[in-house]
C-alpha cells in the first residue's frame, strides 16, 4: 500500500506598511523577486505581514514592474511569544552577532541591543558600529520574514554595561548568565510575565565586578549548565530555554 502525505504549501510571505485602503503597495525590491525570481503571475496569491501582527492574504494586482496586493483576509498573526524577550549581548568578534541576530530572531526574541563590557574584544568605533548595525537590522528583518514572525526585531544602538543594568530594572524577570555559575532556569516561576530581560557576555565573559554589580541592582546570576558554551551557542541555548519554560516552543 502506497501513501501519499500532502503537505501544506505556504504562500510566499513579505513585509509591507505601505497600505491604502485595501491594498498594500510593495516595494521595488519586493515587487522585482515576486515577478522575477517566483515568476508569479497576476491573481496569484500571498501573504503580506504589516510588521505590527497581522497578516493578510493578498490577490497580486502586477503593473509592469510595480506589485500591489488587494487585501482578500486579514488575521492575527499566531506565531508572536506572549512574552517580550529581549537580549542584551555582549560584543563578540567577528561575524558571531549575524549568527546570533539571525537565530534568536527565529527564535522569538523581541529585541537585541549590544553592549560594550569590560572582557569585549571587539571595540569598534562609532562610524564603524553605524554600519555594524545596519547589517544586523538587515539580517533580523531576512530571518523575520523566512521565520514568519508577525514583527521585525530591532538590533539598537550599542550601549554599556552599566547603561544595560540600569535599563533593565523595570523588567519582570532579569538574568545575567555568568560562566561561574549561578541560579538554575528551571527552578524559578514563569507565569504572568509580561517581559524578561537577558545579559550574556562575549568571549571572556563577565568580571567578577561586573556580575557583582548586576547582582546589587537585583539580577538574577543563572548558569547555563555544566558545560562551556561559546559566546554564539549561549544566547541561543538561553533563549530556546526561556522558550520553553514560558510555553512559547
Amino acid at each position: 500500500m502506497i501513501y501519499i502525505l500532502f503537505k501544506e504549501i505556504k504562500m510566499p510571505r513579505f513585509f509591507c506598511i505601505n497600505k491604502e485602503n485595501d491594498r498594500f503597495y510593495l516595494d521595488k525590491e519586493d515587487s522585482k523577486h515576486i515577478i522575477k525570481s517566483l515568476r508569479m503571475k497576476e491573481g496569484d496569491n500571498i501573504t503580506i505581514c504589516d510588521k505590527n501582527g497581522y497578516d493578510y492574504e493578498c490577490e497580486l494586482i502586477i503593473d509592469s514592474e510595480n506589485v500591489q496586493g488587494k487585501i482578500i483576509s486579514k488575521k492575527e498573526n499566531d506565531t508572536e511569544p506572549n512574552v517580550k524577550i529581549t537580549l542584551y549581548q555582549a560584543l563578540p568578534k567577528s561575524d558571531k552577532f549575524e549568527t546570533i541576530v539571525q537565530k534568536t530572531v527565529e527564535l522569538g526574541i523581541y529585541e537585541i541591543v549590544p553592549i560594550m563590557t569590560n572582557r569585549c574584544i571587539s571595540r569598534p568605533d562609532k562610524k564603524s558600529m553605524k554600519k555594524k548595525i545596519e547589517r544586523y537590522n538587515k539580517i533580523a528583518f531576512e530571518a523575520a520574514k523566512q521565520s514568519g514572525r508577525g514583527i521585525i526585531p530591532r538590533v539598537r544602538d550599542m550601549i554599556t554595561f552599566k547603561e544595560a543594568i540600569k535599563e533593565i530594572k523595570d523588567f519582570d524577570m532579569k538574568i545575567l548568565f555568568y560562566e561561574n555559575g549561578g541560579e538554575n532556569l528551571k527552578d524559578f516561576k514563569y507565569e504572568n510575565l509580561n517581559d524578561i530581560a537577558f545579559i550574556v557576555g562575549s568571549e571572556g565573559g563577565f568580571d567578577a565586578l561586573e556580575a557583582k554589580y548586576a547582582k546589587e541592582n537585583e539580577v538574577t546570576l543563572m548558569g547555563l549548565g555544566k558545560r562551556i558554551l561559546r559566546c554564539e551557542t549561549a544566547p541561543i541555548a538561553a533563549l530556546s530555554a526561556l522558550m520553553l519554560l514560558t510555553d512559547n516552543m
